[in-house]
């Protein structure tokens, strides 16, 4: 289950088309579109949707912003400038995260996106319980219809826990355990010992724990030790290759 995404008043297919799809980048699939200027269906629209056809083939239209979220419990509407209405204002993530929560508990939640021109007309915010506002650049503050959708899916996949906020491609290989690393750190030592790095005596234990502390830091993986392993070998043979 997701958010629904209601376009009010869109005035070009093409942003239509490129809402679902932005919708459809982050697993968004109900749409509603409130009185569209140029009618409905539109070529252009499913023309930009690309492979996202068939959030359009599963939206509704309405006449009227009203019978569009009758059936929802809980509205945000997205702006980018102030109103003289008393509303908590969200940020998206906060906001989706709200959202997450109240689905949670059975909840039907819309959000609202305005016309290109102009943004949601006040009537429409007063319908909405919350409103949505995105951080932006006060000098230019308009969104695209489309870009506007783009982000608030983004939120809401964050917060329905499908981004992983951190990952690590391994390419065909597995992080080296701490035995493998202990064995490339003494095959340094040795060749490092027999090429008397370890100079003065005195400074020989300090330099000895630095050089595990490097390799200790380091996030090796098993081709990182094997290629270590491969490139000392080779510099000892080119050194004594006389």
């Amino acid at each position: 289950m997701t958010p629904t995404f209601v376009l009010t008043r869109p005035q070009m297919g093409e942003n239509i088309g490129a809402a679902a799809r932005a919708m459809l980048n982050f697993g968004v699939d109900r749409m509603r579109i409130v009185d569209p200027r140029d009618g409905w269906p539109n070529p252009a629209a499913v023309a930009m949707a690309s492979g996202a056809g068939r959030v359009l083939d599963a939206a509704s239209v309405h006449d009227d912003l009203a019978v569009a979220v009758a059936d929802c419990t809980y509205v945000y509407a997205t702006t980018a400038r102030q109103r003289d209405l008393t509303k908590d204002v969200l940020s998206p993530e906060a906001a989706m995260a709200d959202a997450a929560r109240r689905m949670g508990e059975g909840a039907h939640v819309a959000v609202l996106f305005g016309p290109e021109r102009a943004g949601l007309e006040n009537e429409d915010i007063a319908q909405a319980n919350a409103l949505i506002s995105v951080p932006v650049n006060p000098e230019f503050p308009s969104l695209n219809l489309a870009q506007c959708v783009l982000l608030v899916g983004y939120e809401w996949m964050r917060a329905a826990g499908d981004v992983t906020a951190h990952s690590t491609e391994m390419a065909g290989t597995q992080w080296a355990t701490a035995d493998e690393v202990e064995h490339l750190a003494r095959h340094f030592e040795d060749r490092l010992d027999t090429a008397g790095f370890f100079f003065p005596d005195h400074k020989a234990a300090s330099m000895r724990v630095n050089l595990r502390n490097m390799w200790s830091r380091m996030p090796l993986t098993r081709a990182d030790v094997q290629t270590l392993h491969g490139m000392l070998r080779q510099m000892v043979r080119w050194a004594t290759r006389d």
